[in-house]
């Protein structure tokens, strides 16, 4: 049986091995979404409940990150034919995004907001324009945030760690993907 570190470990190993495939265009953004949303039930491991490493707070970061995509994703499926079951997926993605951006702020203040760069990032939708801002851990690889989340944005100019320019995202033909 592995140890909570390998299963934590083996996690961001897929993630990232996925993350590559999407960026080389092995496979597209919605079965991206899709073999994440496997991955994370197939590991059947739920959020930590305490955020003690970064690693731990990484895995929770994504893994309410895929839910809180997957419903939205599922949610398409029910726009304009069954109201009902539509909401009930943007509820469930709306509750996923609250819990990811509260890891967040949890992993910002584990690591005192040291080696962290954040930015507006440059979008194509006019509604997250100037609104969605990418947030980069400098010292783990592939750890990059984003967020819409007011509390979250104000801490990190409190911490110098936002800057005002719009940038590209790190994984902008994700981000930016119809």
């Amino acid at each position: 049986m592995m140890s909570e570190k390998e299963i934590i470990k083996s996690f961001i190993e897929k993630r990232n091995t996925l993350i590559n495939k999407l960026d080389s265009k092995e496979i597209d953004k919605n079965e991206f979404l899709v073999l994440n949303y496997q991955m994370v039930d197939k590991l059947s491991m739920k959020p930590f409940l305490k955020i003690d490493t970064v690693e731990k707070g990484i895995y929770n970061y994504q893994y309410y990150n895929i839910l809180a995509k997957y419903h939205n994703y599922r949610a398409n499926d029910y726009k304009g034919k069954n109201k009902k079951k539509y909401n009930v997926e943007i509820n469930k993605s709306s509750n996923y995004y609250s819990e990811k951006d509260k890891v967040t702020i949890e992993i910002l203040r584990l690591i005192n907001f040291e080696n962290v760069e954040s930015y507006y990032i440059t979008m194509f939708s006019s509604r997250l324009k100037n609104n969605i801002f990418e947030i980069v851990l400098l010292d783990y690889e592939k750890a990059i945030f984003h967020s819409m989340n007011n509390i979250i944005l104000q801490e990190l100019k409190k911490n110098k760690v936002f800057s005002n320019i719009e940038k590209l995202s790190k994984i902008d033909s994700y981000v930016n993907k119809q």
